[in-house]
């Protein structure tokens, strides 16, 4: 079925992405190399949450939710990276929650018409997610270069 490749690869873009930050520390959270820029632990609640806008706005009732000025003063709120990598593993354990109760059919599915992956199978979804959750795990690797610490491959354990 579908939903076990889905499902593999939200939880290798996981793994991916905890290898990546494996070099922060809770006394990195409050970085950001200027002001206006997310800190540590923001990048990584934003990530959370994107995950979760993917998974609603594919499989919720509501569909995406545009409000992202609303998003981004919620991420705001993230001043320990303990709590946003909390917030990132609850998303992707949801996000396997639902991809776990979704038929072919309902992968398959179009999205409505609209900004966000218009007309596209539902399960577009998740090769959006893996992108997004790339471009931001690439983001605190530079972070942590800036920080003066090497970080891993995020393809395995070194």
């Amino acid at each position: 079925m579908i939903r076990e490749g889905l499902i593999a690869q939200v939880e290798t873009m996981h793994r991916f992405f905890r290898n990546s930050i494996r070099r922060l520390e809770e006394r990195d959270s409050a970085y950001a190399p200027f002001k206006e820029m997310y800190s540590v632990a923001e990048q990584v609640a934003h990530t959370a949450m994107t995950v979760q806008w993917f998974m609603d706005g594919a499989f919720g009732p509501s569909g995406f939710d545009m409000n992202f000025e609303e998003h981004a003063e919620a991420i705001r709120r993230y001043v320990s990276l303990e709590q946003a990598v909390e917030f990132l593993d609850r998303a992707v354990v949801e996000a396997v929650e639902i991809l776990s109760t979704r038929t072919d059919e309902e992968l398959l599915a179009p999205l409505p018409e609209g900004p966000v992956l218009g007309g596209m199978p539902r399960m577009a979804v998740i090769s959006a997610m893996v992108d997004h959750t790339a471009h931001h795990r690439g983001a605190l690797t530079v972070y942590a270069r800036l920080l003066g610490k090497v970080p891993p491959m995020p393809y395995g354990q070194d």
